[in-house]
């Protein structure tokens, strides 16, 4: 009897033995896991941080590159000397405006602007973009003369350009790029949107999506289907501000099946305009 005691008192030992060993090599297994899951935590947060110090040296070297040429021009008109000839004084002003319009060029390359030097002075490409998607791109090749002028242009003829040239060109040409970009960026995505919603939407517009050439004034009729039933709605776009792309005035008109029709406001939920419209 003592020696089936013992046996038992072994068996049951060695089964909590090898128990408690798997239970530690399920701990260390867990324990593998995580320090991997956090090793490859801590090389991706390392890698963008990588990314981060890299673009804050492209930063800070993009703006040393432009208070050095603002110094320059600077420099430029400070040693200008008060014997100079007219003549001479004048050639030294064009220079220093071409200089500017240079140093304006790249330091805005990565907003959609560039340009290139040219005989009479230097010719300005825009390129235009809405949410990421690059559109379309125009010219204006500049004359560096007294007065500035512009030589000839790719820019649309519904965009004001002279009327921003008369306020701006003179005096400041930076302000005479960034308006012209305002003008052209909103004009291509109002262009861009009316698109996208006459491609995309085709199935939902009853007939042609009707705008006019500077894509400021849209309207077009799209249907519903609420309760089994399709109800159309003619909708009217109007942008009274021509830099940006979102509409100022915006009116919706439900289109009944009688001669008469109602109108709406967009806060109105749409079972409100069908049951108002039965009615």
């Amino acid at each position: 009897m003592e020696q089936e005691n013992t046996l038992n008192q072994d068996g049951q030992s060695n089964g909590g033995v090898l128990a408690h060993l798997e239970r530690l090599e399920t701990q260390v297994n867990k324990s593998r896991k995580k320090l991997e899951e956090l090793q490859r935590t801590q090389a991706v947060e390392s890698t963008h941080g990588t990314k981060i110090r890299k673009l804050r040296s492209l930063r800070d070297k993009l703006r040393a590159e432009v208070k050095q040429r603002e110094a320059r021009v600077e420099a430029c008109t400070a040693s200008e000397e008060p014997d100079q000839t007219s003549e001479s004084s004048e050639r030294e002003v064009l220079e220093r405006k071409r200089e500017s319009v240079k140093a304006i060029l790249q330091a805005y390359r990565f907003t959609g602007l560039s340009g290139k030097l040219t005989s009479r002075g230097v010719c300005v490409c825009i390129n235009t973009a809405f949410e990421g998607n690059l559109l379309d791109s125009y010219f204006v090749d500049l004359v560096i003369q007294k007065p500035l002028r512009i030589h000839h242009h790719s820019i649309p003829v519904f965009i004001p350009l002279e009327e921003i040239s008369a306020k701006y060109l003179q005096t400041d040409i930076q302000h005479f790029l960034f308006s012209l970009c305002e003008y052209l960026n909103a004009y291509s995505g109002r262009k861009y949107q009316a698109d996208r919603l006459q491609s995309d939407f085709a199935a939902s517009l009853a007939g042609p999506l009707q705008r006019n050439s500077l894509c400021n004034l849209l309207s077009f009729t799209y249907k519903v289907e609420s309760r089994g039933q399709s109800f159309s709605f003619c909708a009217r776009l109007l942008y009274k501000d021509l830099t940006i792309t979102l509409p100022t005035d915006v009116t919706v008109t439900y289109q009944a099946s009688v001669l008469s029709a109602c109108n709406f406001s967009l806060e109105t939920p749409l079972e409100e305009r069908a049951n108002e419209a039965e009615s």
